[in-house]
């Protein structure tokens, strides 16, 4: 497993190795030792999974706030994403910046967004399904939702805005500068 720092350094894209035949391959996602041995301790308590039908598709940026934040380790198990973290640590040298990695089934890679930042993704391929670990359980109270298209933070989604595929909340999400973030 590759685990490399990302521009923003404490967002990692993880590169489980693969190995391979004429069945298929299998692939190691997740190893708590490997994981620790690079200095990350990380107790995930719930999976989730999305089916996104249509390209475009466009799920961000969320977060949950104190006490309720989450690291998410997230990969792409059908399908193609364009993966973003933004960091909203508030007081952090990267404040408002984004970083973002193609993940797809075919490439195997991982993102892990660690608390303090707000995850998205847009759909690159239809029927395209998303699972990833959390380290915090959902909260309702703790739900929050960032404007996807918010000029300060200036995420190239690489795609019309006109073609984005959007929940009615994350139509109606503030921009950061509005947002209750909580870090």
């Amino acid at each position: 497993m590759e685990i490399i720092r990302q521009a923003i350094p404490d967002v990692l894209l993880i590169i489980p190795k693969r190995f391979g035949d004429d069945r298929g391959y299998f692939s190691e996602t997740w190893n708590r030792q490997q994981f620790e041995e690079f200095g990350l301790d990380l107790d995930f308590v719930q999976d989730n999974h999305s089916l996104s039908s249509e390209v475009g598709t466009l799920r961000g940026l969320h977060l949950q706030t104190p006490p309720f934040a989450q690291d998410k380790l997230v990969r792409c198990t059908r399908g193609r994403i364009l993966d973003v973290a933004v960091d909203i640590r508030t007081g952090s040298e990267t404040y408002g910046q984004y970083v973002s990695a193609e993940l797809s089934a075919d490439n195997g890679h991982q993102f892990l967004v660690p608390k303090g930042f707000a995850h998205g993704f847009l759909t690159l391929e239809p029927d395209t399904e998303v699972q990833y670990k959390v380290t915090g359980f959902y909260s309702a109270e703790c739900d929050r939702s960032i404007m996807w298209n918010d000029p300060a933070i200036g995420v190239d989604w690489g795609i019309s805005p006109d073609k984005v595929i959007l929940s009615d909340k994350d139509r109606n999400a503030p921009p950061l500068a509005d947002a209750d973030t909580g870090f």
